[in-house]
């Protein structure tokens, strides 16, 4: 098998990613030992096994940070424009093997093949390429009004660990900016869909990222997810998950005084006002809601509409809702493949069974299909206390909760009734009214009137209160993995002074 496809038996080209079964990326190369637990990976549209990872021991998590650690010091010391280039090589590097790993994402994920090209292939190119450029303008040694000098260092050897739902643009999310801060990481990719990742340490390799930059080892946050955690080895972890993880990892993080950066996921509401186009607000929310079949942290999930309009938004929701095509998610046809595994579709179902025995109202959906794969038919719910446990919890399936607001100063009370702040939809016919209600939202992003991500992927990405701590994307993700450290009475910059030491940070150690 080649995971240049994920399940083909044919032979690969002469330029295809092989990903070897049972094996990890450590010190620049694959690394396959016999003493370690396998892992398989199931495609949940078709529950067919499609490749075998490790459940990777201590000592092998051990091994990657200590890789990562030896690595550290050269790749610190180079240039930022030196560390930027190499971005843009394993961008070039995603975008010629970007169909074959758009083909294995929606094989890991069942995400329908041109959400994964635009979201596993697409959107992370443009990451790299926008964080290299940031990366050649930053102040990495300035002067202050008082004249000392700024300088931003790298913190050290970064633990990354990410989720399951978007996994090549979580992980780039993270590795970009560490990167070009002179990070190297250690990557513990989901164990759902661990074969992307792999797949990201050889493209890494092919752009020349230099060894131990980059490695990545599999398998379960039981296992291995916790052994790299009570590693001493790092010096920051970085983590996108859920709120119960994301606790017991800052609290590791916090006893150690170590930095941690923390995305835990939303219950967003979509707010539309009483001036919003209904129709074309709905629908644009349902379709925002229900991306990767719902399993999408900052999803719309509680559309909030003037109460007297509440009947025609559910209405209009629900017929968006049966319009979807679920099926082969390799199928262009198909605009909703299923959930990613048996258990997450049984926690799904179980939200909507409560809420309907609580007395909901299931306008659409709420059903499993029958049949091969993990599949859920989309979901509306109404008619729901405003603490009902699907309103105040994140679902992440194909749920939308459509609930009356009583005007503007309720939609807000409503909108920021939870213990969530990673993001939230604002829909007016008047921006400036717009643009009002969202700098009354407590959350990390807000989106007026249906904008997505930019073309330009920059702006600043995490939340408020349970959503977690730290930001992703832009200037303000590569700050994330920097020290600053003050250097007073400096002469190096100061421009009156007759000598000056040279400056090192010209100089490249691996040149």
């Amino acid at each position: 098998m080649s995971p240049e496809t994920g399940v083909s038996t044919t032979a690969a080209p002469v330029d295809a990613v092989v990903v070897p079964d049972r094996s990890v990326f450590i010190g620049g190369g694959w690394v396959s030992p016999d003493d370690e637990a396998p892992l398989d990976v199931v495609d949940p549209a078709t529950e067919r096994i499609i490749g075998t990872v490790l459940d990777a021991s201590a000592d092998l998590a051990h091994r990657a940070l200590l890789d990562a650690r030896e690595a550290w010091p050269a790749w610190a010391a180079l240039p930022p424009s030196r560390r930027a280039g190499l971005l843009d090589a394993l961008a070039a590097e995603l975008e010629r093997h970007g169909d074959a790993l758009a083909e294995l994402a929606t094989h890991e994920i069942g995400m329908p093949i041109r959400e994964s090209r635009a979201v596993q292939v697409d959107l992370p190119v443009k990451v790299l390429r926008s964080t290299a450029a940031i990366a050649r303008q930053l102040a990495w040694d300035s002067r202050d009004a008082s004249g000392s000098s700024v300088v931003r260092e790298p913190v050290g050897v970064v633990l990354a660990i990410t989720p399951w739902n978007f996994p090549v643009h979580q992980i780039v999310a993270k590795l970009a900016p560490a990167l070009a801060a002179g990070c190297t990481v250690v990557l513990k990719p989901a164990e759902l869909t661990p074969l992307n990742a792999l797949f990201l340490a050889e493209l890494g390799r092919r752009a020349g990222l230099p060894a131990g930059v980059f490695d990545v080892v599999t398998g379960t946050g039981a296992t291995t997810g916790e052994a790299l955690l009570q590693d001493e080895t790092w010096d920051m972890v970085s983590f996108t998950g859920s709120l119960a993880v994301g606790r017991h990892i800052g609290a590791v993080a916090g006893s150690r005084i170590k930095r941690a950066t923390l995305e835990l996921g939303g219950k967003s509401p979509a707010v539309v006002l009483d001036d919003a186009d209904l129709d074309l607000a709905v629908r644009t929310t349902v379709r925002n809601c229900f991306t990767n079949a719902g399993q999408k942290c900052n999803a719309p999930t509680r559309l909030l509409v003037p109460a007297d309009r509440l009947h025609d938004a559910v209405r209009i929701a629900a017929e968006s809702a049966d319009a979807y095509v679920l099926g082969d998610p390799l199928d262009p046809g198909t605009t909703m493949g299923p959930v990613v595994s048996a258990e997450q579709r049984a926690k799904v179902l179980r939200f909507v069974d409560t809420a309907r025995a609580a007395g909901a109202t299931v306008a659409t959906g709420g059903t499993a299909v029958d049949g091969t794969g993990f599949f859920l038919r989309p979901t509306i719910v109404t008619d729901l206390a405003e603490d009902a446990e699907i309103v105040r919890e994140e679902v992440f399936g194909p749920v939308l909760v459509v609930q009356g607001h009583a005007g503007e100063d309720d939609a807000v009370r409503m909108a920021n009734d939870t213990p969530y702040g990673l993001s939230s939809e604002v829909w007016s016919a008047d921006e400036a009214r717009a643009a009002a209600i969202a700098r009354r939202i407590r959350a990390g992003q807000v989106r007026v009137n249906g904008v997505r991500t930019p073309a330009l992927p920059v702006s600043p990405f995490g939340g408020y209160g349970q959503s977690g701590l730290g930001r992703e994307m832009g200037p303000f993700a590569i700050e994330e993995y920097l020290e600053v450290k003050a250097v007073l009475g400096d002469p190096v910059l100061d421009p009156t002074a007759t000598t000056a030491a040279p400056a090192a940070a010209g100089q490249d150690p691996l040149a």
